[in-house]
């Protein structure tokens, strides 16, 4: 039944919905694109032609909560597949993004793990990025 994933939804108050925006367009060369004309406020994050991230702001409640949950419960990450590793760890050092190392030989593959600013766990994948020598 299912094909694929579509995207996710990333829904968190204004201010870190910005800085979420901020981190995926500035830090991962994501880009802001088409968003249809919904209530809410928020941003659709595009790789390409496709939209794979929508951010939407989250209702501050009358008890000054939101009904963000501001926990990911069972969820640990979002992998993304990626193209050059060097120039990737360079953007994630001059943020002053945190990540660590994982390569995977058998795939000739290295992971990078980061968190994004509302604490979502982020894998960048990057493929031949190692030899098999």
């Amino acid at each position: 039944m299912i094909t694929a994933i579509n995207h996710i939804n990333i829904k968190a108050p204004s201010d870190l919905l910005e800085r979420v925006r901020d981190f995926y367009c500035s830090v991962l060369g994501l880009h802001t694109g088409h968003r249809p004309a919904f209530k809410s406020h928020g941003y659709w994050l595009y790789a390409g032609d496709s939209s794979i991230i929508h951010l939407s702001e989250a209702t501050v409640l009358s008890s000054g909560d939101s009904d963000a949950i501001a926990t990911t419960g069972y969820f640990n990450h979002i992998a993304f597949s990626c193209q050059d590793l060097a120039q990737t760890k360079e953007q994630l050092e001059l943020f002053g993004i945190s990540y660590t190392v994982n390569s995977v030989p058998e795939t000739q593959q290295v992971q990078l793990f980061l968190t994004d600013p509302s604490g979502l766990g982020v894998e960048l994948n990057f493929a031949l990025a190692i030899s098999l020598d």
